[in-house]
């Protein structure tokens, strides 16, 4: 089994990373996202999201970036622990922390062949700015259906509400 600490990735490394597959002739998928109390919908999801391309990059919103995107008492899961259970799935090829709201700058530079995001969102809510580069480089934009009943917001909401989940 490859080490999960070998996918996690400076944006540099994922650079020259990115590179090296383009150049093997592999097409690259990128998804992006918090990931906080990583639960069966996200790896449905990521296992769907590989599929779309040769490997997948994963880039992931720092503990910093999260707490100001989801406000006060996020994220429940550190950074650090975030990005290794992310890097353990097989079907994740690499792992990138971000620290801004959005990921444009990484995108742009990334210049993915697949933009992969989950069923909860539609063309019109990307990020627009994200939405135009990626048209702009010729990236292709999968959007996968949303996994029923798993949400991090929802199961936070049940935990502290105490509630059973029939």
């Amino acid at each position: 089994m490859r080490d999960p600490k070998g996918k996690l990735m400076t944006l540099e490394e994922a650079l020259e990373w990115r590179r090296v597959v383009a150049e093997a002739g592999h097409l690259t998928a990128v998804t992006n996202g918090c990931f906080d109390l990583l639960h069966r919908g996200h790896v449905e999801y990521l296992n769907r999201a590989r599929a779309e391309a040769d490997v997948l990059l994963v880039l992931v919103n720092t503990d910093a970036s999260i707490e100001k995107v989801k406000g006060a008492g996020r994220p429940i899961v550190r950074q650090d622990d975030r990005v290794y259970m992310l890097a353990s799935l097989e079907s994740v090829d690499g792992v990138v922390l971000f620290d801004t709201e959005h990921c444009t700058d990484l995108l742009e530079k990334l210049t993915p062949d697949v933009y992969v995001k989950g069923g909860d969102y539609t063309e019109e809510t990307l990020v627009q700015e994200e939405f135009r580069l990626l048209k702009r480089m010729g990236c292709r934009i999968a959007l996968l259906g949303f996994v029923d009943g798993m949400s991090t917001t929802d199961i936070i909401r049940r935990i502290r509400e105490g509630e059973e989940k029939t």
